[in-house]
């Protein structure tokens, strides 16, 4: 693998109190009772995400000359000659291509890009109603497909909470890419994260997630896991709150959503938190959009390999990571490119793809790992912490006219499809001694009946 400034630090312990319930054997009249819990919709879920955007401000542009005080020796990039910008035009054609070619993922907003000014109040170089033109573009295209996150508040330096400002010191230790949060408490990363969701929701943005910038947290992953679940539902009330902040490179390394630290899993207030994690490196454009991408890393032009054909053969969620500024490329689009060719190369050789939001697959992995599952003679009964479309399970038996039911509710029957692929809400498919079954998983007890 090779090493980035996501690089796993892999932190003992984390995610040990995760309870998996992808599988149940129950004994039946002769043969045991087998459900597997498959992917949403028997699908493989697919994801883009899109890290150091935010409104108007490139961050390269600001952001290299504050990384460059810190370490001059690393950051030689001639910043200058970036545009300072990434116009709203861009944002415009990029979500509306998304909109229309089905692209899902997230999307970051810096809350204080670069300690340049407020997305929630004002950026100087911008108008008022330029800002407020952005932001309400982002609710306009972006949120229909994306996630928006705060990649903590300045992605630079680090902010005194107390007094708003950045702290005066050009040093790993004052600079949310690397030493400050490696050491600081659950509760001192939930109020810093809490900060700038606040932002985000006072600039009318929901946020189900976070994005870590840089190395944040890389060595206090159970804090900031714990932090994390701690701000997102405090600010906004999340249900089942996320964060991304590895991604693995590797082949044959699991790239699965971790569901960390389950608790109150039989009362009315479920807690959990996810851990997305990425499945390339960036490819498009490089963070700083000076480094030319190539579609080949992610799926060859005869589409026989590339990391994302690896990762989906596998039947993991396959996760595309970039940066804003390559995918613009200072006005050249080379990454938005790249990531058409992408797209394109993998409607080619796939027919069981589903774009997903990060939020939404957070939900079902919390869901999939979290339900308690048990049968008895002529049903299977899932209680669910949490609710989740598209459940799908496999049954190694075939039945005739299954259907759900829920509490006092009537029964629900299936529709038969005549193929797997076609699966969708309260509809099943049978083959040999197979079953593959797909419901609206809802919070509370689900009766799946089989007859």
């Amino acid at each position: 693998m090779k090493l980035t400034r996501r690089s796993f630090i892999k932190t003992a312990g984390l995610g040990s109190l995760a309870v998996s319930s992808g599988s149940l054997s129950a004994i039946s009249k002769e043969i045991p009772l087998k459900v597997e819990v498959l992917n949403p919709y028997n699908r493989v879920p697919v994801s883009l995400i899109i890290d150091d955007s935010t409104c108007l401000v490139n961050m390269a542009y600001y952001g290299i000359p504050q990384f460059a005080e810190v370490f001059p020796d690393q950051y030689k990039q001639n910043w200058k000659k970036l545009p300072r910008e990434i116009p709203d035009s861009f944002v415009r054609e990029f979500g509306e291509w998304c909109l229309e070619n089905g692209v899902k993922g997230k999307y970051s907003v810096v809350p204080y890009p670069a300690c340049t000014g407020w997305v929630n109040r004002f950026i100087p170089g911008w108008t008022r109603r330029e800002l407020d033109d952005s932001l309400n573009l982002i609710k306009e295209v972006i949120l229909p497909n994306w996630d928006v996150h705060p990649e903590m508040v300045s992605h630079t330096r680090v902010i005194d909470i107390k007094t708003g400002k950045p702290f005066p010191y050009a040093t790993p230790e004052y600079m949310e890419n690397w030493e400050w949060s490696q050491a600081k408490s659950v509760d001192e990363l939930a109020s810093y994260q809490a900060y700038a969701l606040a932002i985000l929701k006072e600039a009318g943005l929901p946020c189900e997630g976070l994005t870590t910038p840089g190395g944040y947290g890389g060595r206090n992953q159970n804090n900031l896991a714990m932090s994390t679940l701690e701000a997102l539902r405090d600010v906004y009330r999340t249900e089942v709150p996320h964060y991304f902040r590895d991604l693995f490179t590797e082949k044959g390394k699991s790239v699965a959503p971790k569901v960390l630290f389950p608790s109150d899993l039989e009362g009315s207030d479920p807690k959990c938190v996810v851990s997305i994690i990425g499945c390339t490196d960036d490819w498009f454009g490089g963070w700083d959009g000076l480094v030319p991408g190539n579609a080949d890393n992610f799926i060859t032009e005869d589409l026989m390999s590339g990391r994302m054909v690896e990762v989906i053969e596998s039947g993991e969620p396959a996760i595309i990571v970039c940066h804003w500024p390559g995918v613009y490329f200072n006005g050249e689009r080379t990454g938005f490119s790249i990531l058409k060719q992408v797209k394109k190369r993998l409607d080619q050789k796939y027919d069981n793809l589903i774009w997903m939001k990060l939020s939404e697959i957070a939900r079902y992995w919390a869901a999939k790992e979290l339900t308690g599952i048990t049968a008895k003679k002529g049903y299977i009964t899932f209680k669910a912490p949490f609710s989740s479309p598209g459940f799908s399970v496999k049954l190694n038996t075939t039945v005739r006219s299954p259907g759900i039911k829920r509490g006092a509710g009537d029964l629900i029957h299936f529709e038969r499809v005549k193929d797997k692929r076609a699966l969708k809400a309260n509809t099943w498919y049978s083959e040999k001694t197979q079953t593959f079954l797909c419901f609206n998983l809802e919070k509370g007890i689900n009766d799946l009946i089989l007859s």
